[in-house]
């Protein structure tokens, strides 16, 4: 049974920063290529990063230049680290398959508020 755990977010200020942790268990998560998505309120999920089983990325145009996703294989754990954050990054933020995901892997996810 595939788990994943977000951690990592909070209140932050615009223009701050913030590292967000998946945790991954039950699957061989290296040779995935994996996702952080979010949903702000009353928006659809979107996929903002993803990263290869060989580390090659990709971002959504909205966080270019601020966002860098990376992975640990040895710790099945992925991460974000988004600094210059803006209010409209302001969402719950997933992780999970990419760019395919997998309805039932669906965490809790983590909130990251951008608020002065």
């Amino acid at each position: 049974q595939v788990q994943l755990v977000e951690s990592g977010g909070g209140l932050v200020q615009p223009g701050g920063s913030l590292r967000l942790s998946c945790a991954a268990s039950g699957s061989v998560f290296s040779i995935y290529a994996m996702g952080w998505y979010r949903q702000a309120p009353g928006k659809q999920r979107e996929l903002v990063a993803s990263i290869t089983s060989a580390g090659r990325t990709n971002y959504a145009d909205s966080v270019k230049g601020r966002f860098t996703i990376s992975r640990d294989n040895a710790k099945n754990t992925l991460f974000l680290q988004m600094n210059s954050l803006k209010l409209d990054d302001t969402a719950v933020y997933y992780c999970n398959r990419a760019p395919v995901v997998v309805a039932h892997h669906w965490g809790q996810g983590t909130q990251v508020t951008v608020s002065s």
